[in-house]
């Protein structure tokens, strides 16, 4: 069992940053892939960025790449995702997940474990 907790959200201007955390529970986080998702009011939940359990890859989707960067520490049990360059678009409740196995780190579906979100607002 783990369990996630968010925090680093935020409301920030355009063109502003904010880096989210993500604490996980139990001994055996190095072995789980880590991921962001977010979703905002209206839409579907969207693979925003994952970090491989071997802590090798990375995978960010074209709509972030070169503005957010997932990192992880597993030391301290935590991952990280720093949001560069954020746009009002980029505004929702931002969820770090975790899974175990290979598969797609895209698809949520995957994902065994959720934290509760954590809200990031972009004004113009």
């Amino acid at each position: 069992q783990v369990q996630l907790v968010e925090s680093g959200g935020g409301l920030v201007q355009a063109g502003g940053s904010l880096r989210l955390s993500c604490a996980a529970s139990g001994r055996t986080f190095s072995r789980y892939t880590m991921g962001w998702f977010r979703q905002a009011p209206g839409k579907e939940r969207e693979f925003v960025a994952a970090f491989s359990w071997s802590g090798s890859t990375t995978y960010h989707p074209d709509s972030v790449k070169g503005r957010f960067t997932i990192s992880r520490d597993n030391a301290k049990n935590t991952v990280y995702l720093q949001l560069n360059s954020l746009k009002p678009e980029d505004t929702a409740v931002y969820y770090c997940a975790a899974r175990t196995g290979s598969g797609t780190p895209a698809n949520l579906h995957e994902y065994d474990y959720w934290g509760q979100g954590t809200q990031v607002t972009v004004s113009s």
